[in-house]
């Protein structure tokens, strides 16, 4: 669990079982601008942490589009088609769109659209995630984004860019908040060498930064020293020391390898396109341009920066290995012992570079998943006050590549693997308490789709008990008739006090890309499946035994979250989503 002190006294014994605990469930707050919710950590004062996804109303730039490419005009002509298909006419033309006559099919549209371009530095950038604050209610918290003024016909805008692509990561009990984030995208016309029209390209100044939001809500980077290109520095948790300052963790860039330099070098000459825009689409085409290294900072009372130490790597570069080496630090505890991952060799290859779980202590990252049992990859994603490791790694069951929970006591040198869903189901732990209760998720289903339905669990190490959280929730909602309203899919955080946080799905009007409820062609309201933030609360009373009709239509309400897995997976990795 994230939230501790450095200096805390570590309970020598595990709390009793709590395998008879039952849970309600609260919503943490639905943003009137947005479609889904997600909580990534929270403290014990109640304050929480995420991001809202599905935001209404995005801007479209149409000034900066070109409405003569072809690509777009396929892309309308295969649209029309598609609704001709299901027997409806299409609602807009191009010619609306570029006359601002914009409606809610014409906005889906284009977002799609450029989506599809987001790795052509000639389109907009729009990212629909929007980092928040849950505190009665839901708080936008502006992380690096510029305001964007649209007029263009009927079409006015006078807000956010929403190009940029920021993550909250952790809290501290003051409030402190940490993330990381990138700058927006602004646009440059440019000439290449040999023509003489300009043409528009969209660039931005680097890759990420660290931040630390103040509990007062000023906001402080934290800039790697190697920053050529940008560079790159990320926080992905926070410990407030006893007595007063905070030890942060992450990752920075470190370097460039010579190969890499030199494709840059030989390419990227600023004739074809700004020098910034080859170096992004260098990066864009899944290269990875840095070194990185886990690293750990401290910092005092006044937030002045103290100490900063790079944490290793889990093997030795050798002298002629031109590739980008990163280890990553994603948690941290009382005793100041980091975890996360690092490139590491192959057990029986020394050519094959693996990404595997370590900790970084006393100047070591050290593995502990031992590969000659045929784990491929995987990496930690908390620790407790114990030194109790919880994370994933990767096998091949049954033909396809699964994740499995684990969890690693540093002090005897011993890892578990506990049994989760079924033999074949991938399971994620994502947090564990000072008591050993680890949550995380995990799928459900046996059949072979890659968007298996998932749902939370809870595992008591000291039990060696793992449960479907759900199974602790009531089964008919506050009126005794309706079955209970949400289905949590992800646990991402408990307290001490063995409150979960994470995110559930629960049926709602369903609303298009402008926010206006969706009518059908009998003039029926429509619904649609949502993910929202909640908190789980334990309170007194026994486990309910659902009968069967309840059981049945619960069922039927998971097995409609395959899709949404898609929608949370951005966010359930959202602490190991750059690090692969």
């Amino acid at each position: 669990m994230k939230n501790k002190l450095i200096a805390l006294a570590v309970a020598g014994v595990l709390s009793p079982q709590i395998h008879a605990a039952t849970y309600k469930v609260v919503e943490l707050g639905s943003a009137e601008t947005a479609k889904h919710s997600y909580v990534t950590d929270f403290n014990d004062e109640g304050t929480a942490i995420g991001a809202i996804r599905g935001n209404y109303n995005l801007p479209i730039d149409i000034s900066a589009i070109d409405f003569e490419d072809n690509s777009l005009d396929n892309a309308w002509k295969n649209q029309e088609k598609y609704e001709e298909s299901i027997d409806k006419q299409i609602t807009f033309t191009l010619q609306d769109i570029e006359s601002g006559n914009i409606n809610a099919d014409a906005l889906s549209f284009m977002l799609s659209f450029l989506s599809g371009k987001r790795s052509d530095p000639n389109w907009q950038k729009i990212d629909d995630a929007v980092v928040a604050s849950f505190e009665s209610g839901v708080q936008e918290q502006v992380i690096f984004d510029s305001q964007l003024l649209i007029d263009s016909g009927d079409y006015q805008y006078d807000g956010l860019s929403r190009s940029v692509r920021n993550n909250l990561t952790a809290i501290s009990e003051n409030g402190v908040k940490v993330g990381w984030g990138s700058p927006a995208y602004t646009k440059e016309m440019f000439t290449p060498d040999g023509e003489t029209q300009e043409e528009l390209f969209y660039l931005r100044e680097f890759e990420s930064r660290g931040i630390v939001i103040k509990p007062d809500g000023s906001q402080m980077v934290i800039e790697p020293e190697f920053n050529e290109h940008g560079g790159l520095s990320i926080i992905t948790d926070i410990s407030q020391r006893d007595g007063g300052g905070y030890v942060l963790v992450g990752d920075v860039s470190t370097g460039i390898p010579e190969d890499r330099q030199k494709n840059l070098d030989d390419n990227c000459d600023g004739k074809d396109e700004p020098e910034a825009v080859c170096v992004w689409l260098y990066k864009n085409q899944s290269n990875e341009l840095f070194d990185r290294r886990a690293v750990k900072w401290t910092l005092d009372s006044e937030f002045n920066l103290t100490n900063t130490e790079t944490l290793g790597l889990a093997l030795t570069p050798e002298e002629d290995e031109d590739f980008a080496f990163k280890s990553t630090a994603l948690t941290v505890n009382a005793e100041g012992i980091a975890a996360g991952y690092s490139h590491v060799r192959r057990y029986n290859n020394d050519n094959r570079i693996d990404t595997m779980p370590v900790y970084f202590k006393d100047g070591e990252a050290i593995q502990f998943i031992k590969q000659e049992d045929d784990w491929l990859a995987g990496q930690a994603s908390d620790i407790n006050d114990n030194n109790i490791i919880v994370g994933y790694a990767n096998k091949t069951i049954s033909g396809t590549t699964r994740t499995k929970f684990y969890y690693h006591d540093i002090n005897t040198g011993q890892t578990m693997f506990p049994e989760d869903y079924f033999s074949s189901s991938s399971s994620i732990a994502r947090d564990i308490n000072n008591q050993g209760i680890i949550v995380g998720e995990g799928e459900t289903e046996t059949n072979t789709s890659s968007n298996r339905r998932r749902e939370a669990f809870m595992y008591e190490i000291h039990a060696e008990k793992f449960t479907n959280i759900n199974d602790l929730l009531p089964c008919y909602a506050s009126n005794g008739e309706d079955r209970y309203p949400y289905v949590v899919a992800e646990a991402t955080g408990i307290n001490e006090n063995n409150e979960i946080i994470g995110s559930a799905t629960k049926t709602v009007k369903k609303r298009d890309a402008q926010g206006n409820i969706v009518i059908d062609s009998a003039g029926q309201e429509e619904f649609e499946s949502v993910v929202v933030a909640v908190k789980l609360v334990p309170i007194e009373g026994d486990i309910e035994k659902c009968p069967t009709q309840a059981s049945e239509t619960y069922e039927r309400q998971g097995g409609s979250f395959g899709f949404l897995s898609v929608l949370l997976l951005p966010l359930v990795l959202i602490r190991r989503r750059f690090f692969s």
